[in-house]
Order: C-alpha cells, then sequence, then structure tokens
C-alpha cells in the first residue's frame, strides 16, 4: 500500500501546476481576440463602408470571433496622416489611393500618367500582370496589398468646353497639392497649374482663380462642383485607384489558418466594390446632365491629340523620376501587345 505521503505529492503538484498554467492550455476553447482597426476617410453609407462592414462581418464568422476587423468609417487625418499611424500600430489597416499608395511604393503611379491607358480594357490587361509586381513592392515596405480596385476615371470639368490639349492650355487648371507627380506632367505639356485642395475648390471655381479642375464623377457629383464646372470632357484622363494596406506586424499577428480566407474575402469584395463605382460613375455623369452639365464628347482624332500631346513628354517625365521608369516601361510594353491584338 501506498504510503499516504505519496498520494498526496501529485494531488499538490496538480494543483501548483493548475495555478501557474496558462489559461489557453487549461481551457483550449477560450480565444485569442485580435482586433484590427482600419481607417477609411468614407462616410459608412457608401460603397466602400457598406462593404467594410460587410468583410468585418465575414472575418468574424470565418474566425469565430477570433479575428476582430474595427472599421473607423470617417477617420480623421490625410493618408499621409494614416501611413504615420499604421507604422506606430495606432491603426492596422487603412483605404488609400494612388497617391498614398505612391508614397509607399512609387511603382503605383505609373499607372496613373496622363492619357497612357485609356480604357477600362487596358487597364484589366496591365493590372493582370503588374499586380503581383506591385503587391511584392508593397510588401518589401513593410505592408500587405489586400486589395486594389479599379474606382473609376478621372476626368476634366471645367467653365468652359475642352475637346483638346489647347481648350486646356488657354484655362487654369486645379491641382491636389499632393499629387506633385500629375501635376508636374501638366505643366511639362504647358498647362496653367493652381494649387487647390478639394475643401476649396468650389470657392476657387465661383472666384475665377481656376477655371477647370481633374476630378473622378463621383467626387464631383457628391461635392456639387459641376454647378459651376458644367462642362465634362469625355476622355479618360487617367484611372483612379484605391487599395487596403495593412501593416506586415499586424497582419502576422492573424493565425496563420486564417490569412488565406481572410485575404479572399477581401479580395472579393474588391470586385463587388469595382462594379458599385463603374455604377456609381455612371449615375454621377446621369445626374450631372440632367442637372445641366454638358457633355463634350471628342472625336476621335481629339482624342489623339491628347495621346501625342503626353507621348512627347513622357520620356522627360521620367527621366526626371517623375514616373518610374522600370514600371512605366513593363506597361508601355503590354499596352503594345495588348493594342497589337486589339487594334
Amino acid at each position: 500500500m501506498l504510503h499516504k505521503k505519496f498520494v498526496r505529492f501529485p494531488l499538490i503538484l496538480f494543483a501548483f501546476l493548475f495555478c501557474v498554467m496558462p489559461a489557453d492550455f487549461l481551457y483550449p476553447q477560450r480565444q485569442r481576440k485580435i482586433t484590427i482597426n482600419l481607417a477609411s476617410s468614407l462616410p459608412r453609407n457608401s460603397p466602400w463602408g457598406r462593404t467594410l462592414d460587410r468583410i468585418s462581418a465575414e472575418w468574424s464568422r470565418t474566425t469565430n470571433g477570433e479575428v476582430n476587423l474595427h472599421i473607423l468609417h470617417q477617420y480623421p487625418g490625410s493618408e499621409g496622416d494614416y501611413l504615420m499611424k499604421l507604422r506606430q500600430d495606432k491603426i492596422q489597416a487603412a483605404i488609400f489611393t494612388s497617391i498614398a499608395l505612391n508614397s509607399v511604393a512609387p511603382e503605383v503611379m505609373a499607372l496613373s500618367i496622363p492619357f497612357l491607358i485609356r480604357n477600362n480594357e487596358e487597364l484589366d490587361a496591365v493590372l493582370q500582370e503588374v499586380r503581383p509586381i506591385l503587391n511584392s513592392r508593397i510588401e518589401e515596405e513593410g505592408y500587405i496589398n489586400m486589395v486594389l480596385v479599379k474606382a473609376g476615371w478621372v476626368k476634366i470639368f471645367s467653365r468652359s468646353p475642352v475637346y483638346t490639349p489647347q481648350d486646356l492650355k488657354r484655362l487654369k487648371v486645379g491641382t491636389n497639392p499632393d499629387e506633385q507627380e500629375i501635376m508636374d506632367a501638366f505643366r511639362t505639356m504647358g498647362f496653367q497649374m493652381v494649387r487647390a485642395n478639394l475643401t476649396d475648390v468650389a470657392q476657387r471655381l465661383n472666384s475665377g482663380m481656376i477655371d477647370a479642375i481633374y476630378q473622378s464623377p463621383i467626387s464631383v457629383s457628391a461635392f456639387q462642383l459641376y454647378r459651376v464646372a458644367k462642362h465634362m470632357s469625355t476622355v479618360n484622363l487617367a484611372p483612379f485607384m484605391g487599395g487596403v494596406l495593412m501593416s506586415k506586424h499586424a497582419w502576422a499577428r492573424i493565425p496563420a489558418q486564417y490569412q488565406a480566407p481572410l485575404l479572399e474575402i477581401v479580395r472579393r469584395a474588391g470586385a463587388e466594390i469595382e462594379n458599385s463605382f463603374q455604377r456609381g460613375e455612371e449615375e454621377a455623369i446621369a445626374n450631372m446632365r440632367q442637372n445641366g452639365v454638358s457633355i463634350n464628347q471628342a472625336t476621335p482624332q481629339q482624342e489623339q491629340e491628347w495621346y501625342r500631346e503626353i507621348s512627347r513628354h513622357i520620356p522627360d517625365l521620367v527621366n526626371r523620376n517623375v514616373f518610374h521608369r522600370g514600371m512605366y516601361e513593363r506597361i508601355q510594353a503590354i499596352l503594345q501587345d495588348y493594342r497589337g491584338q486589339h487594334p
């Protein structure tokens, strides 16, 4: 028969281990909660806002509540502020446009060289090849590019009709101070560029300090800038891109078994976002037309004038590092191949 002290020893040892063992070991059903704060400048009641809320719910279901994607709608600050807070881990993810993405990976801005990519079909052909390259470059800088979506096309809106480059050169063009690359490109081509924040554009248009702007039709409609800039050129100036970046540090906190499913949720939602932006752009243009905006339909010959104008200046812009040479050359090769097959 065992002595009583030998029977008591395992009981004492078990009690000791119970006290010092981590709770996750003793109760494996308990989950380690992970919160990812995602900042968005857009309102909840917008295509991005509604989709982000849906992504958040899907993440929670997919991870059984282990990963909480907390959406910070209409988060204050600029996209530059968002990047700084990402680095400081004050937020873990955010929505960005091409301008901020360019500050992470300069290759991104080559997508927005004026009049280089001319329609959605060309943009799709380019993105199919360059997305992996852009994702890799962004990851090298410490971020995960969760999705990159087409958010419509930048158009020229003006107080008087614009059909050709010469028409626009006679006007003072308002430009966002953050869009230095686009501003440099237009100045190189001989356009009169005037700095104007989006919040100042309406006042400057009304006062005559500027005569034209280049913006997404959705933005022009939302801010009712068409009430002064009553002409819209049909020429696509450049594609407007949007994306969601997450810091690699935050991404690493998400258990490996969840990463691929969560990424797939975001990218599937990105396709829905693209469709909603396309519908939104069409609805915005229809709304502005009903409110008296004149659509300046460029002829094929006038479109070629725009394309010739920028093609004369691109080598200088690339040489001055306004746009990334390697990415520009890759895009140009893709477009030449595509246009050869789709004349």
